[in-house]
């Protein structure tokens, strides 16, 4: 038994006026109450307890240290409390870390719907197109766009990722409309330089992923920018779904190739820990998954 347990101990003892009714409140043998203060005792070197067949009483050095014991689990006790609500209440400054083009176009309307719910929660977003590590960086969770692998992070999924080629109708009549992946390797490409694989699309032909190489006048690092290089018919784009569902909706893109994107990747809210998650981290999981599931029954993702 560690020494605030053996303290616990000796002030039940002095509080229930022996080893008896203390070890009747404790659930404990009297023997083994016996034992830990014996333990303390002998930790400190010092006789806490005067003890006689009848009754019990402190010594000198029993009183000082049964006021200063006090005293001590108090504030640990209040410690604990105050830990313990903190970080079962959704309250604090939450990190989190989320692709840039997702923030800067889809994001940023569910995190700001988030502290509106919210009100005790701070939020710390960065925006950035890199894998970050998040017990490493200290970030409480990620938004992420990918196939899931083993990982140490818990993950939730949000919606299922869909990409999409298109184009404005200007764009198809101009340079034509294709039929095949391939075909996009001999016609104008914007490129978001976001992605990992920018140049190199991947595509699902005949159950196997291939990639086509690309290029084209257009390359940019926002979503925002790609998307309304498309709408100017500057060529073909392909991006996630989300960010284009508005201008596919009125006409002013066109979906091609639809029978073969790549399956399996999905959004998904990771986070270091399920074990003592954090208030804050379990309504912004919860938030998030409840915000996503309106979106896709409204058409804005798939």
């Amino acid at each position: 038994m560690d020494t605030l347990s053996r303290m616990r101990c000796f002030l039940k003892v002095v509080d229930a006026g022996g080893f008896s009714a203390a070890a009747r409140e404790l659930g404990r043998s009297k023997a083994l109450v016996s034992k830990y203060v014996g333990e303390l005792e002998d930790e400190l070197g010092a006789r806490l307890l005067n003890r006689t067949t009848r009754q019990i009483s402190m010594t000198e050095v029993g009183h000082a240290f049964y006021k200063e014991a006090s005293d001590i689990l108090t504030r640990i006790d209040d410690l604990k409390a105050s830990i313990q609500n903190t970080h079962q209440e959704a309250r604090g400054t939450l990190r989190i870390s989320a692709p840039r083009s997702m923030g800067d176009d889809f994001l940023n309307p569910a995190i700001m719907d988030f502290l509106a719910a919210e009100p005790q929660i701070s939020v710390d977003l960065r925006l950035e197109d890199r894998f970050v590590d998040l017990v490493e960086e200290g970030f409480d969770a990620a938004i992420r766009v990918a196939e899931l692998t083993d990982s140490s992070l818990i993950a939730r999924k949000l919606a299922p990722f869909r990409g999409v080629v298109c184009a404005s109708p200007e764009a198809v009549a101009r340079f034509g409309r294709p039929e095949h992946p391939q075909d996009l390797a001999n016609l104008p490409c914007i490129i978001d330089n976001n992605y990992r694989f920018r140049n190199n699309w991947q595509f699902q032909v005949e159950g196997n992923r291939i990639n086509v190489p690309v290029k084209g006048r257009v390359e940019v690092n926002s979503a925002e920018a790609a998307r309304a290089a498309a709408v100017a018919g500057l060529g073909f784009l392909r991006i996630p779904y989300i960010f284009v569902h508005r201008e596919l909706a009125d006409g002013r893109l066109e979906p091609m190739l639809e029978g073969f994107h790549p399956e399996g990747q999905a959004i998904y809210v990771v986070y270091p820990h399920r074990r003592h998650l954090s208030g804050k981290v379990r309504a912004f999981v919860d938030f998030l998954g409840e915000w996503f599931a309106e979106r896709r029954r409204q058409g804005e993702v798939c």
